[in-house]
């Protein structure tokens, strides 16, 4: 009779982690399924972003699909900066850790901004020279 008592605390422990195992895989095929329309898109624990063409689309994943989206154009950014621990810091050599990631939206508007978190440094940065390349492209096709 103890050495069950032992064993229930771990018995719960791993119904708990098979709980959000599913949880997460659910979040991940929602993800999938909304990704198919992009060009481009990534998924992390903290952000959904996906590109088709010039509109950018972002919102928080949950197992039911992506909630909060925002979608803006990137005609309408005037600059992209990557955040690290609240700092902008070079894309070309950024960081090795931090805390919080974001990319950083700026548009012409006084105070609009628009901060996509990440969960790693380097898949921002690949994200933040990706759209400072399609942001100067569609600047001089403009011009």
């Amino acid at each position: 009779m103890e050495r069950g008592l032992l064993w229930l605390p771990l018995l719960f422990a791993f119904f708990w982690l098979a709980w959000q195992g599913s949880k997460e895989y659910q979040k991940i095929e929602a993800y999938r399924t909304w990704a198919e329309q992009f060009e481009r898109a990534k998924y992390d624990i903290y952000a959904v972003l996906g590109q088709k063409g010039n509109t950018i689309t972002w919102g928080k994943p949950t197992p039911k699909g992506p909630i909060k989206l925002e979608t803006f154009s990137l005609l309408d950014v005037q600059q992209i900066h990557l955040l690290v621990d609240d700092k902008q810091v070079e894309i070309e050599k950024p960081p090795q850790t931090g805390r919080t990631i974001e990319l950083e939206f700026l548009f012409p508007e006084p105070n609009k901004t628009v901060r996509v978190p990440f969960t790693e440094i380097p898949l921002a940065a690949e994200w933040g020279k990706y759209l400072q390349r399609e942001l100067q492209r569609l600047h001089s096709e403009q011009n």
